[in-house]
């Protein structure tokens, strides 16, 4: 099996970072080795596959984009790292509920590095913190592979959560490292996540 491929990607537009998933999961053989894309979008509101509108509770002038992943609304905001993950599941062996445990894992087990406990939900994926979100996730599986991933609050502003109901969940709160007095970039704060990403898939 190839060995997974990282790439960090910086600061790009979501609907262009989205297109080029779906291209890429297009075009993969089965010799094609999975990637990880690390970035960060400039501000927007995304709707799941399935997501309803009236979760986004009054517009803005942050642009919605309908997607083609799973879940609810979401925002994304430069200071929010994220991580795309385009991996063959059928050669991985793997499903998508494995996958989506292996993304919040690595979030779980990175966040422990910096002192801060979370945990997982079973009735509502993602990551959470004292019982407020901090990472949110949403695959798209096509052709047996598995494109989109999680985003994880890093250092950003917050206020744009309160015009939706995050991953569809009235009044959820949302919180961030940087609540916690924990100052890191998100170059850095991608290192652990995607090692440990890597060594579970590849496990």
């Amino acid at each position: 099996m190839p060995a997974t491929v990282p790439r960090n990607l910086g600061l790009r537009d979501y609907v262009s970072t989205w297109q080029k998933m779906q291209q890429f999961t297009a075009e993969r053989t089965a010799e094609t080795a999975d990637e990880i894309w690390i970035t960060e979008h400039p501000s927007v509101y995304t709707l799941g596959l399935n997501g309803k509108p009236e979760h986004l509770l009054r517009q803005t002038d942050i642009p919605v984009v309908e997607s083609d992943r799973g879940g609810q609304i979401t925002y994304h905001g430069p200071g929010q790292l994220v991580i795309y993950l385009l991996a063959d599941l059928r050669r991985l062996n793997s499903g998508p509920r494995r996958m989506v445990s292996i993304l919040e894992n690595a979030v779980i087990d990175t966040l422990s590095l910096y002192g801060i406990t979370a945990k997982a939900r079973a009735e509502a994926p993602g990551v959470y913190v004292d019982g407020k979100k901090i990472a949110s996730l949403g695959l798209r599986i096509k052709h047996g592979c598995c494109y989109h991933g999680l985003s994880l609050n890093n250092d950003m502003d917050l206020s744009p959560f309160g015009n939706i109901n995050p991953c569809g969940y009235a009044g959820l709160e949302v919180t961030q490292l940087a609540d916690y007095a924990v100052n890191v970039q998100n170059h850095e704060l991608a290192v652990p996540i995607v090692h440990q990403i890597i060594e579970a898939i590849e496990s």
